[in-house]
């Protein structure tokens, strides 16, 4: 990946001049069937701006309670774009179609904000990397189409759902109005994300893309990490999910661990049984060279990606083992 950067053709990507960051725009764009995308820092620009394309100020997104577009984007869908929420208590993250029937707006009540925005999250971070049955997504899709709302998909980890699933890029493409790809999660990128939507989107978007600060100049030899991703570090995503799953079995065999939510993919996060501190417990791992997070309420997030090999299981479970 670094060769690759090194290797890349740059330019002005503020006047669109960079080579390497339209290729990947062009790739990604292509590969869902969209009509353009927008390269820019981080996921929850991407997220952030989509949602300021969508709504104007006192309308409402609807997501679900443990969304990170709510939780963990620093209330950026109130300082960004002053709109309202509506909360949804999904399924690990995961609601229904009925469910958004039931809590859109009325339109001609002047007490309640618009609805205008439906937005899910695939995989759910939260949820512990679980995936969204694509049906459930088509006919969310649906009541949009109907009622003429929006409808984002913030795909942090999309393709340890495509790939998790045996989707396509395709099918998600003809699904939502905008898709938020991050690249530097389990496609190990330094930085960057790409939103895609049609051209109308992504004009406005380029527009409060430099409002919030990014434009930016030689952004190419960052696309170019992109770009050597999206050849190399999509297949392999199924052997951070093979490791997910044997450290998913340990955990279960642990007396200090009173719960694991189901993997899927490529993210573990497990309860700690009550008297045993987080803050100790990451401090051993710590010292066994393991990053872990704590996640509120006794509950700890592993995550695999490309720079965690099947060899590093060893040691990991023995780290386990050895905490008393």
């Amino acid at each position: 990946m670094l060769d690759a950067m090194m290797r890349a053709r740059v330019g002005d990507d503020v006047f669109g001049e960079d080579e390497s960051v339209n290729a990947l725009q062009t790739k990604l764009a292509e590969l869902f069937g969209m009509e353009a995308g927008l390269f820019c820092p981080t996921g929850t620009m991407t997220n952030q701006i989509a949602i300021k394309v969508h709504t104007q100020p006192g309308e409402e997104v609807i997501c679900d309670q443990v969304a990170h577009i709510y939780l963990n984007e620093g209330g950026g869908i109130a300082f960004n774009s002053g709109a309202s929420v509506r909360l949804l208590r999904g399924d690990n993250g995961r609601f229904t179609a009925e469910q958004v029937r039931e809590n859109i707006n009325r339109r001609d009540d002047a007490h309640q904000p618009v609805t205008r925005l439906v937005a899910i999250e695939n995989t759910v971070n939260r949820g512990g990397g679980c995936c969204w049955d694509f049906s459930e997504i088509k006919r969310i899709r649906e009541v949009c189409t109907e009622q003429g709302l929006a409808f984002h998909l913030d795909g942090a980890r999309l393709f340890n759902a495509l790939v998790a699933r045996g989707e396509t890029p395709r099918q998600y493409g003809e699904a939502f109005d905008t898709i938020s790809i991050c690249l530097s999660k389990g496609l190990g990128t330094p930085s960057g994300s790409v939103l895609l939507g049609r051209k109308e989107h992504i004009k406005k978007a380029h527009r409060f893309r430099k409002v919030l600060g990014g434009g930016w100049r030689q952004a190419g030899y960052l696309a170019a990490a992109g770009l050597h991703a999206l050849d190399h570090h999509v297949e392999r995503l199924k052997e951070d999910h093979a490791n997910a799953k044997v450290l998913e079995r340990e955990l279960q065999s642990l007396r200090y661990v009173t719960g694991v939510l189901p993997v899927e993919t490529n993210i573990v996060i497990f309860k700690l049984a009550p008297g045993v501190s987080p803050e100790g417990f990451l401090a051993h791992l710590k010292k066994h060279d393991i990053r872990a997070a704590g996640f509120g309420s006794q509950m700890i997030r592993v995550v695999f990606h490309l720079d965690v090999a099947s060899s590093h299981l060893e040691p990991i479970v023995a780290a386990l083992r050895s905490f008393a």
